[in-house]
C-alpha cells in the first residue's frame, strides 16, 4: 500500500465510486481524495471524514479477488449459527454473502485485538458494507508511508526493525493469530517504525492446521528482507523458537526470543554422535591391542 502524492497535496476530490457512495450518503465520508492502490483483495482510496484524512479499503467479490487457496486460511474460522454454516457449505448466494462477512469481519478482529496486543496496526473506524475506514499511515511530511519494499535501510536499522517485527510476531502468536502473508509488501514503514497491514486471510493458530506453515513462512519471508541489508540475519531461527515455545504453552509477551533454536532432534544427534565417536575410540583400541598381541609389542607405560 503506497503512493508517492502526499494527501494534504490533493486539492479536487474524484468521482465517488459506486461502492463508496452509501458512506458519503450518511457521512460518514466526506469527499474521496484519490484513489491510492488497488490490490489482490480490496481497492483502497484516500478520504477525508469531516477535518480527518483517513482510507477506505473496499473488499472486492470473491469471484473477482484472486487471493490463492482462501479456503486454508478460512479453516478454523468459527461460525455460530447452524443456517449460516448450512449455506456456506451449499454455496448458496446467501453463503457466499455470509463467507464474505467472514472475510471482511476477520481483518477488522484481527486489527482491533493486535492493537489492544501491542502490535503496530492501522486503527479502524469501522466497516460497513465491505468497506473498512481505517487510519492513513504517513510519514513525517504527511505522505502515504511507504513499503519495506520500496525503502533501503542500513544494517543499523536493519536489525532494529526486525527486531520490533519478530517481537511483533510474538506478540500475534500469543494472540493466537498468524498474518498468513506476511511480506515486505505489506508492512509501511513511518517515522516510528513497521507497521503491519493487510490482515483478511489471518488465521487463527490453534485451530488452523496450516497455521504452522503459516507462520514459518511468514517469519522467513521478513526475516529474508531484513537480511539483504544486514545478512547475518538470515542465520537465526525464529520462527521454530517461537512455534516451540507456543505449542508447549509457554509463549508470553514477555518471553526473551534469540532467534536460536535447539530442537531434541538436535540434542538427540549430538548424543548419538558422541555415542558413536566412543564406540570408535573403543573398536581403535581394541585393534591397536590385537596388533601389539602379534607383534610383541609391550604395551605403552
Amino acid at each position: 500500500m503506497v503512493a508517492n502524492s502526499s494527501p494534504q497535496a490533493v486539492e479536487q476530490s474524484v468521482k465517488v465510486p459506486q461502492r463508496l457512495q452509501p458512506l458519503v450518503d450518511d457521512g460518514l465520508i466526506s469527499e474521496v481524495l484519490s484513489r491510492l492502490m488497488s490490490g489482490k483483495e480490496a481497492d483502497i482510496y484516500i478520504v477525508r471524514c469531516g477535518d480527518t484524512i483517513r482510507c477506505a479499503k473496499v473488499y472486492k467479490d470473491a469471484v473477482k479477488r484472486s487471493f490463492k487457496k482462501a479456503a486454508e486460511y478460512q479453516e478454523g474460522r468459527s461460525v455460530r449459527s447452524g443456517r449460516r454454516a448450512r449455506a456456506m457449505s451449499k454455496r448458496s448466494s446467501y453463503g457466499r454473502q455470509q463467507q464474505e462477512e467472514i472475510w471482511q469481519n476477520a481483518e477488522v478482529s484481527a486489527l482491533s485485538r493486535l492493537a489492544n496486543a501491542g502490535v503496530r496496526v492501522p486503527e479502524t473506524y469501522g466497516c460497513v458494507d465491505g468497506v473498512l475506514l481505517m487510519e492513513l499511515v504517513t510519514d513525517d511530511d504527511g505522505d502515504v508511508a511507504p513499503r519495506l519494499d520500496d525503502v533501503l535501510l542500513t544494517e543499523e536499522q536493519a536489525v532494529e526493525d526486525h527486531a520490533l517485527m519478530m517481537h511483533y510476531i510474538k506478540l500475534m502468536l500469543c494472540e493466537g493469530i498468524v498474518h498468513g502473508d506476511l511480506s515486505e509488501f505489506n508492512v509501511l514503514l513511518d517515522a516510528y517504525g513497521p507497521v503491519i497491514i493487510d490482515l483478511p486471510q489471518a488465521v487463527d493458530a490453534a485451530a488452523n492446521n496450516n497455521a504452522q506453515k503459516m507462520f514459518t513462512r511468514d517469519v522467513n519471508k521478513i526475516t529474508q528482507y531484513y537480511a539483504t541489508f544486514a545478512p547475518h540475519l538470515a542465520n537465526t531461527d525464529y520462527a521454530r523458537e517461537m512455534w516451540a515455545l507456543f505449542a508447549e504453552g509457554e509463549l508470553t509477551p514477555d518471553s526473551d526470543i534469540t532467534g536460536i533454536y535447539y530442537s531434541e532432534e538436535s540434542e538427540a544427534d549430538v548424543d548419538s554422535v558422541l555415542e558413536e565417536i566412543k564406540a570408535v575410540i573403543a573398536e581403535n583400541e581394541e585393534e591397536q591391542a590385537r596388533i601389539r598381541g602379534v607383534t610383541g609389542e609391550d604395551e605403552p607405560d
